[in-house]
Formats: C-alpha cells, sequence, structure tokens
C-alpha cells in the first residue's frame, strides 16, 4: 500500500519515471520486509539488460543523430515540395510526406514535431494558411514517426514482450500509410472549401535534380528495411550498416557532416541511450515485483470477468491505453503495461505483435492530448500557438486518428499481412 501511494505521489509530483519505479520498488521491499527480495534486486535490474536486441537502441539513435546532422532533412522536406508542391494546399501534402520521409530518420515523434513546427509551419503560414492549423497539421503527422519503421517503441515493445523486432517494424508500414493516406483525404476535401493555396508549377530539370539529390538519404531506410525483410541482417545489424552509410552520405556525399560534429553527435546518442536503458533497468525489478505479487495475473483475471470476447477486449485495451496516455509518456508506458497487458491478450487469442501496434498508436496518440501530451506543448511552444486553440484545431486530425485506431484494432490483417509475407515457412 505504501509503495502504491508513493508511486502515484511521485508521478505526480513530476519525478522522472525511471526513479519513480526504483523507489517505488525499495519502498514494497522495505515495507513488507522481504529482504530476500532485496537480495535479487542487483540480478534483476541487470539481467533485463542483456538482450540482444536492445542494442538497435543506440545504433537507431546515432543513425538518426547522424542524418540530422548530414544535412538529410531539409532536402526530404525539398524534395517534397518538389512532388506536391503544385497541388491545392501543396504545403499541406508536403508537411505529411515529409514527416513520412522524416520518421525514419528521426525516429521520435517529439523531435519530429520540433523540427517541422520550425521548418514548414512558418513555410505554410508565409503562403496563406492559418498558423493554427498548420501545427496541428504538424502535430498530428508525428502519430506516424513511432509506426513506421526504424521505430523506437517497437524497439522497446520488442525487448519487453519477446517479439521479433523485424515483424514490429513491418507491422507498422500499413497502419503508417494508413494514417498518412487519411491525412492527405482530409486535406483535398477541405482545400477548395478554405482555398489553400499551391505553388507554381517546377520544371521536369528542377524535379530530376531534386530528386537525384534526395536519392543517397532514401538509400538508408531502404537498406534497413530490405536488410531486415530478406533476412541479410536483424534489426540491429541493419542500424550498424544504415549509420555507417548515413556517414558516408553525410559527410562525402552532402558535405554537410563534419569530424567536429562526431562529440556532440556521440554525447547525444550516450544520453538518450543512457535514459532509456536507466528506464528499463528500473521496469525491469518494478516488473518482477509486480509478479511477485501477481498483479498482472489479476488484471488479465478482471479483464477476463469484464470481457467474454475479443472484440470487448479489444475495446477496453484501446480505452485503457488512450487514458494512460494522457498522463504517461508512450516509452514508459510501453514498459510498465507490456507485461501486464501481454498475457491477458494471449488469453483472448490477440496477436503479440498486433497488440504492440495498437499499444504504439494508442499511447502516440497521447502525444498529442491534455494534460500530459508532450508534442502538444512542443508544438504550442515552438510554432506560438496557445493551447486551446491548437487543441481546437486537432479535434478533426483525432477524430480521424480514432477511426484509423478502430480499423487497426478490429482488422488484424492491417498489421499482420507484411509480417506474414516474409516469416520463415
Amino acid at each position: 500500500m505504501i509503495s502504491a501511494v508513493a508511486f502515484f505521489l511521485l508521478m505526480i509530483i513530476g519525478v522522472p519515471l525511471a526513479f519513480v519505479l526504483g523507489i517505488a520498488t525499495l519502498l514494497y521491499v522495505f515495507s513488507t520486509g522481504n529482504l530476500v527480495v532485496l537480495q535479487s534486486l542487483p540480478s534483476k535490474l541487470f539481467n533485463g539488460l542483456q538482450n540482444f536486441g536492445l542494442v538497435a537502441i543506440p545504433m537507431f539513435i546515432l543513425l538518426g543523430e547522424i542524418m540530422n546532422h548530414g544535412g538529410i532533412t531539409n532536402r526530404l522536406i525539398e524534395f517534397a515540395k518538389v512532388i506536391f508542391g503544385q497541388l491545392r494546399g501543396g504545403l499541406a501534402y508536403v508537411n505529411v510526406v515529409a514527416n513520412m520521409f522524416l520518421v525514419s530518420i528521426i525516429g521520435s515523434a517529439n523531435a519530429q514535431t520540433a523540427v517541422m513546427s520550425r521548418v514548414v509551419v512558418p513555410a505554410m503560414e508565409k503562403e496563406g494558411y492559418s498558423r493554427d492549423f498548420s501545427t496541428a497539421l504538424t502535430a498530428s503527422a508525428s502519430i506516424m514517426g513511432p509506426l513506421i519503421p526504424p521505430s523506437m517503441p517497437f524497439i522497446i515493445y520488442g525487448v519487453t514482450a519477446g517479439v521479433s523486432i523485424g515483424s514490429l517494424f513491418l507491422s507498422g508500414i500499413i497502419p503508417g500509410v494508413l494514417f498518412g493516406v487519411a491525412f492527405a483525404l482530409y486535406i483535398y476535401l477541405i482545400a477548395k472549401k478554405k482555398n489553400f493555396p499551391k505553388s507554381e508549377r517546377v520544371s521536369w530539370s528542377e524535379a530530376l535534380k531534386a530528386t537525384s539529390y534526395v536519392l543517397p538519404a532514401l538509400t538508408i531506410p531502404i537498406l534497413v528495411m530490405v536488410g531486415i525483410t530478406s533476412g541479410v541482417f536483424t534489426a540491429t545489424e541493419s542500424a550498424a550498416v544504415a549509420a555507417f552509410l548515413a556517414f558516408i552520405v553525410g559527410a562525402f556525399f552532402y558535405r554537410e557532416l563534419k569530424w567536429r560534429h562526431l562529440p556532440d553527435i556521440l554525447l547525444r546518442t550516450i544520453i538518450t541511450t543512457s535514459t532509456v536503458t536507466f528506464l528499463l533497468a528500473t521496469s525491469n525489478i518494478f516488473g518482477w515485483v509486480l509478479n511477485f505479487e501477481r498483479i498482472p495475473q489479476m488484471i488479465t483475471n478482471a479483464f477476463l470477468y469484464l470481457a467474454d470476447n475479443q472484440f470487448v477486449f479489444l475495446l477496453l485495451v484501446n480505452l485503457l491505453l488512450l487514458i494512460v496516455g494522457m498522463f504517461l509518456e508512450g516509452v514508459a508506458a510501453l514498459i510498465l503495461l507490456t507485461p501486464i497487458l501481454l498475457p491477458a491478450a494471449t488469453k483472448f487469442g490477440v496477436d503479440p505483435v498486433h497488440l504492440g501496434a495498437i499499444m504504439v498508436i494508442n499511447l502516440t496518440m497521447g502525444l498529442l492530448t491534455p494534460p500530459v501530451g508532450t508534442v502538444l506543448f512542443i508544438a504550442s511552444a515552438t510554432a506560438q500557438v496557445k493551447i486551446e486553440r491548437l487543441v481546437r484545431s486537432l479535434i478533426p486530425f483525432l477524430v480521424i486518428s480514432l477511426a484509423i485506431l478502430l480499423l487497426i484494432t478490429y482488422v488484424p490483417w492491417t498489421t499482420q499481412w507484411i509480417p506474414s509475407m516474409f516469416a520463415p515457412q
């Protein structure tokens, strides 16, 4: 009881989750007097990190940092402008398409929103779009970030659930494209109504030049996916090869990646990796205590009591995750909830890969909703739009996102078809 009260109290006052989990675990041990458990905590703390899949985390973080410093972000946006800018509402399409390109580079909805809010929102406002709409579209498009590979949340879920990271990467492709298409259709429907502007048509020579400049950047995510699907690389190995290729492209093709950038790149990679790893370590001992107290089994039984079929179970899971996503950061929630929800999902015959996609989408949508929606606050601060105005502009995109979420939830084909094509026979 003491540890539970401490857990929620520490969360409310804003203590980082890794410390919350560690402190709550220690309070449980001392309040119950179970010192035998205390002796096992150090080994449990480190055993949770002895997983080869975790090596993918620093490699993909390093890949993103190298590509950001290598000048690839602006080239992808310029390429999207050349292809889609001539349509009515062209920059709105560019916003969506550029987000789809950037997910393979940045891999973080928060970082992606910060970049796009600085680059695309001012350009859209300059051409006559309202700042509220531009910012809402930018924030909403970040939902695609954790779905299109490589994806940090999928790596975390895969390690926690013991599921193939390659299969999870593949499972996010169709959902990511569905979000992109749905947002594009919404733009198309309101473009004439709001008389969105369009850019001048570019010449064939300009289009060919933009394409030739962006091809080296596009080879990197293609390499990741082809390497994984062909079985040549594991997800971790593909990240290492892609990071090396990104260095070659940024340093010798675009010539924007300099040796002086490397200390900053490595430092940012180490800091981000350490943060995630520490969280994984403390969540492992917290999860062990939960299992010791049979909390996952109790929650599984509660789901079994409330739901008598898979349809109702998935509905309850979505409601739970949407609520949790409003208060807890996505990666933290994945680490905390996966060991709890996975046993119940297995009882109802839900594929672990399908559950992973549902969890990632739900928790990413939580980034757009108050009171703790980090993407919401980043977009508001970067684009200088008041939260209440931004929330109003986000409503149509949240409705679209909920519709796509329900489609993915109840049509497992959307997450399982591509992984099944590459599964060993």
